[in-house]
């Protein structure tokens, strides 16, 4: 069986290296099984730190297609037309496509042109907000895929709702789950730890989504109850690009005039990244990766958005969702610091075996219909 992984973006190396893994172990025991990794974007992509692949364990891209556009149509479509070729041209029974990218829907898209089994891993997660971009590629990504790999009841409920078949849907719990517990042991403590009071301890803060970013007078409100509620415990920010040049306009890093404020750092890898996380007091983030993980470590986690894709983390885990509520942020924020935090538990099946259940379940069906 030849797979075809495609990946649109940096987080979905981290979901894919798991499958790339199990994988390689049915090939060792003898499985008739192979892959290959394609990229839509461009090799020196700046998001792909030159440790990126180390960390995870797993090779570079087989292919890389080049795109680098912002308008999301454009993107579709040139995604699309190289997509194509590639499948032409090298022989795909699976392709495998994750999460909700513009570059995913477009992967997903060709391969029901192709006539080719097209499974979706992170399936049936939903936002309800059609006006969202992503929402409509999930919708499309969903209703094209022959088998649906979700993370938990809610996304299977969703799947069902809007009419899959029952026989297409699969429970495999959450991915990111399998990558975390490898490299739990791997995780790298970065330098600057040793030189912060351990005692008062630390928060971490991420910000990306351009929703967020670009509403600039709701923004100051948050980010003042962010450095208020926190008094003086230190805010670690590894920020990049627009969100750390909004954060920089509005004052809120430390410097030599303003010892209240974020401790800027520089993006750290995977490795460093996820021991911060990991031993942080809390964090604060609007990243949905960002709070699985903290789910994960039972590190108390505040999410700036209105939904999650995973209510697990929610219902179950350690994550709240105050939306875009500076209210809401700083109530939340006040618990956090005070150890006021809810109790917690780790949702059913993230328990680090979601990718050989995507695999033995890929094998079995593709065997039941060669």
């Amino acid at each position: 069986m030849n797979i075809c992984i495609v990946t649109g973006a940096r987080p979905n190396f981290i979901k894919v290296a798991p499958i790339i893994r199990a994988i390689k172990n049915a090939a060792c025991h003898g499985r008739d099984i192979q892959y290959r990794l394609v990229y839509a974007g461009k090799e020196d992509d700046p998001t792909l730190e030159p440790t990126l692949f180390e960390d995870l364990q797993i090779d570079k891209p087989d292919v890389f297609l080049g795109v680098d556009c912002e308008n999301l149509n454009e993107l579709t479509g040139q995604v699309m037309s190289l997509f194509e070729r590639y499948l032409q041209a090298n022989k795909t029974d699976v392709v495998i496509v994750v999460d909700d990218l513009a570059s995913t829907l477009a992967a997903a898209i060709v391969t029901k042109k192709q006539g080719i089994t097209l499974a979706h891993i992170v399936a049936g997660t939903r936002s309800f907000d059609i006006k969202m971009p992503k929402e409509i590629n999930r919708l499309v990504i969903d209703g094209l895929s022959d088998l649906l790999f979700t993370a938990g009841m809610g996304s299977n409920s969703i799947a069902t709702r809007e009419g899959a078949e029952l026989s297409k849907i699969y429970m495999v719990g959450n991915i990111l789950m399998d990558t975390l517990r490898f490299n739990l042991p791997r995780l790298k403590k970065p330098s600057f730890i040793d030189e912060m009071d351990e005692k008062k301890g630390y928060l971490v803060f991420t910000l990306n989504r351009k929703a967020l970013i670009s509403d600039k007078e709701n923004l100051q409100k948050m980010m003042e109850q962010i450095v208020m509620q926190a008094g003086d415990i230190p805010i670690l920010a590894p920020l990049r690009g627009r969100a750390a040049e909004v954060i920089d306009e509005m004052g809120f890093f430390k410097n030599a005039s303003n010892d209240r404020g974020l401790q800027r750092i520089e993006p750290l890898s995977y490795l460093e990244f996820g021991w911060l996380t990991a031993h942080a007091r809390g964090i604060i983030t609007d990243s949905g990766n960002v709070a699985e993980e903290a789910t994960f470590n039972g590190v108390p986690c505040i999410t700036l958005n209105s939904y999650t894709e995973h209510i697990e983390t929610v219902k179950v885990g350690s994550n709240v969702l105050v939306g875009e509520d500076a209210e809401q942020l700083s109530e939340a924020i006040r618990k956090m610091v005070c150890g006021e935090w809810k109790q917690c538990n780790l949702p059913d099946r993230w328990d680090g075996r979601s990718a050989e259940r995507i695999v033995q379940i890929l094998m079995e069906y593709h065997e039941s219909h060669a």
